[in-house]
């Protein structure tokens, strides 16, 4: 058994359980393994009048926790279990849009960090009392389900989710699924069997949805892991029901950690009928790199490139929508969770549920979509103002850059203009550079 590297690669002879622990220790160097409070779920007092308030139903097939402020272990559970959470996010003055302001210490103090002010475990009637209440608030009747990824405990998973209702602006219902994962990246194996785990769990809430005359749009937002687990939820239920129902409109895969041949096979299980599948993408994800060296060397869907042979016929072929976040940048050191940390692209999400805005044109640019959402408002203003916090996002593609000017020009004239070439290198630059 040979156990030499060779350009950082472990080479063929080497023990699986060896190629297991290198590829995860690299994550854990690429992450830092860095480390945040503990056991914030203690309810706290509303103390910050400014701060908003995220309301969400938890469903999840963890074990209870004996813990105060954990409610839920990353073990498995016999029976799924409910709960009520309410989540305190600070002013914008405070923290950035994508961010998750964990506190310090404890107790939380609402008025700078993301405090919990109700955290209660309920029945599961109570929980489709919650989901009808909920509904009927949402002025189109509508659920949005966040199913996390890999190396989440029970409260990372809620005030990510809390953090992208808030930064998203969606007014849907909001359902969180948290699913059994230890928090650890060494546990990589028994999280996925996790996402197995859950599968008949989640395929239930996805029935219980689909015959529920109130819930007249399903949404579902997966991340990493959680995208297999929401696909082999969405593949049973098509199995059974001998088609997928048409109110879940939209599910968006952001970052999964998939095997492409499956995600191929399982497309094709779904039916003809099948929801406007986003797919979000990054080539530079880190931590998708070190799945991909898990799994055989296969190619993780959340890390192709769009562009290139069999990917782009056959997700053209599934009237499948691609995002590439390859450019954006975002806080997180392993590229791993640009859907929710850039501020650009949460709000995509978010119009994308709440406006039912198409992401199908190819001809289309990420950044047009955004600059669409800021539309009225600079158009209100008589000037291209409203499109200045949209602005970054026109690197993102080919697309939007070259649609970005003719926008602003029509808002405001011709400010957005590119300069002419022969200007460009006069004034010293290649041309290169003015082409971009």
């Amino acid at each position: 058994m040979s156990t030499r590297c060779r350009d950082g690669r472990i080479q063929p002879g080497t023990s699986p359980g060896l190629k297991w622990i290198s590829a995860l220790l690299l994550l854990c160097a690429l992450s830092g393994c860095g480390g945040h409070a503990k056991n914030v779920l203690i309810p706290v007092a509303d103390s910050a009048p400014n701060s908003t308030k995220v309301g969400m139903l938890v469903a999840t097939t963890r074990s209870r926790s004996t813990i105060q402020g954990e409610m839920f272990t990353g073990e498995r559970a016999l029976a799924p279990a409910f709960a009520d959470i309410t989540v305190s996010i600070p002013p914008a003055n405070v923290r950035k849009i994508g961010e998750v302001a964990w506190p310090r210490r404890l107790p939380s103090n609402p008025a700078t960090d993301f405090a919990t002010l109700k955290a209660d475990e309920i029945t599961r009637d109570d929980a489709k009392k919650w989901l009808s209440a909920s509904v009927r608030r949402s002025h189109d009747r509508s659920v949005l389900v966040f199913i996390h990824g890999f190396n989440n405990r029970f409260e990372d998973s809620v005030y990510r989710f809390a953090q992208i209702v808030k930064d998203s602006g969606v007014h849907s219902a909001p359902v969180l699924v948290t699913w059994p994962s230890r928090g650890s990246l060494l546990a990589y194996g028994y999280d996925r069997e996790s996402t197995n785990y859950t599968r008949n769990a989640l395929e239930t809430l996805f029935q219980y949805l689909a015959r529920d005359p109130e819930v007249k749009e399903v949404s579902i937002l997966a991340h990493s892991m959680g995208n297999w687990l929401a696909l082999e939820a969405l593949r049973q239920m098509a199995i059974r029901n001998g088609r997928l129902p048409a109110k879940f409109e939209n599910v968006m895969l952001a970052s999964p950690d998939v095997d492409v041949d499956v995600f191929r096979q399982q497309i094709i299980d779904m039916g003809k009928q099948h929801p406007k599948f986003t797919l979000f993408v990054s080539r530079d994800d880190r931590a998708l790199a070190v799945s991909r060296r898990v799994w055989g060397d296969v190619a993780r869907l959340g890390a192709i490139d769009p562009e290139q042979a069999p990917f782009k016929t056959e997700l053209a072929d599934s009237q499948i929508t691609v995002i590439d976040l390859t450019k954006v940048k975002a806080g997180d050191s392993l590229n791993h969770g640009k859907f929710a940390e850039s501020p650009e692209v949460v709000q995509l999400i978010g119009a994308r549920i709440s406006d039912g805005q198409t992401l199908t044109d190819s001809k289309v640019g990420l950044g047009d979509k955004i600059l669409a959402a800021t539309t009225s408002t600079a158009a209100a203003a008589g000037s291209a103002a409203g499109l200045i916090l949209a602005a970054p996002v026109a690197v993102v593609d080919a697309d939007t850059r070259n649609n970005y000017a003719g926008q602003v020009s029509g808002l405001a004239g011709p400010v957005g203009t590119q300069p002419k070439a022969s200007e460009c290198t006069a004034a010293g630059r290649s041309k290169e550079s003015c082409r971009q």
